[in-house]
């Protein structure tokens, strides 16, 4: 009786590690009927794109000889191009500023949301959100309505008091009022991120922490902010990316802002108007992918940084 089980017991053994070590076909066909659609849009609305966009960045059309295979050529040309040089720097130095400004306002409004238990808590967290919901077109036009001194509300509440208001699209305070408008819109969003992970961080350990006598600074400084760190980091990047690709708010401002901003305030600008305002996109192209290798290298240096340190609260 007990050889009959243990060989049942093996044969059953036997029949679940065959049944394991093949997965029928069915399995596979349904798989990729549920990756199939993403996979058609994922390469036909960026793949085949960024594909067309390197082959015509290979490529120069003259007006004598029609185009030709000049394959780096442009690219050497773009990183000795005063106007892509200029507008690379425009963005590294904006981002140096920016991101940090972003960064600690986010922290601070979180730290703040999460400490407070009050109703008032989901009001706030909607209003602070809000401008991240409005489009960044609407925001730029709103703004530049709010810094225009020929109808801007700016006037008259300066004029109250014998003042003239500070020309924020002038060549001296554009960068301080792009300033103002990155941080308006993207502060709330970085915010709700560090919000969600100070709610996933468990209570006890603050109970723990006060019990052991310390102060709500240390809980904050030496708890909550190291256990977020990670979402910190996720917001960097986010921003980093997002801020060397710079180019909805001064495209719109350039309007309101003539003679200050000009069509290659930044590379993303000066590939629009390459592509779309000269018809050269072959170096259109170029300024795209020369832009996109600039945060990649800025992106992996920093995720290099960060990895290589545990922490860069560490």
């Amino acid at each position: 009786m007990t050889i009959s089980i243990s060989k049942d017991a093996r044969r059953g053994r036997k029949r679940t590690r065959q049944v394991r070590g093949r997965t029928p076909v069915r399995e596979h066909v349904t798989g990729w009927l549920f990756v199939g659609p993403f996979g058609l849009v994922f390469v036909a609305l960026l793949i085949a794109p960024l594909a067309y966009a390197l082959y015509l960045s290979l490529f120069q059309k003259k007006l004598i000889g029609g185009t030709s295979f000049v394959f780096l050529d442009n690219y050497a040309k773009a990183f000795t191009d005063p106007s892509f040089l200029d507008g690379a720097w425009f963005v590294l130095r904006f981002s140096l500023v920016a991101i940090p400004v972003q960064i600690v306002i986010a922290l601070a409004m979180a730290l703040i949301l999460d400490a407070v238990t009050s109703a008032f808590v989901r009001f706030s967290r909607l209003m602070v959100f809000l401008p991240y919901a409005i489009p960044t077109v609407i925001g730029a036009v709103m703004w530049g309505f709010l810094y225009s001194k020929s109808f801007g509300p700016l006037t008259d509440i300066f004029g109250l008091f014998g003042a003239s208001p500070p020309d924020f699209l002038s060549s001296h305070l554009i960068f301080y009022g792009l300033l103002n408008i990155v941080t308006w819109q993207w502060a709330g969003y970085y915010m709700i991120i560090l919000y969600a992970a100070l709610q996933g961080i468990d209570p006890t350990l603050y109970e723990a922490a006060r019990i052991d006598g310390a102060s709500g600074w240390q809980v904050t400084l030496r708890i909550k902010i190291p256990l977020i760190s990670p979402a910190l980091i996720l917001i960097l990047v986010f921003a980093l990316i997002g801020t060397l690709q710079f180019f909805n708010e001064p495209q719109i401002l350039r309007y309101l802002a003539a003679g200050t901003i000009g069509p290659d305030f930044t590379p993303n600008m000066y590939a629009y108007q390459q592509a779309f305002a000269l018809a050269n996109f072959n170096y259109g192209s170029t300024i795209s992918f020369a832009l996109g290798g600039v945060v990649f290298v800025c992106v992996y240096i920093f995720m290099f940084l960060t990895r290589k340190r545990g922490s860069f609260l560490s």
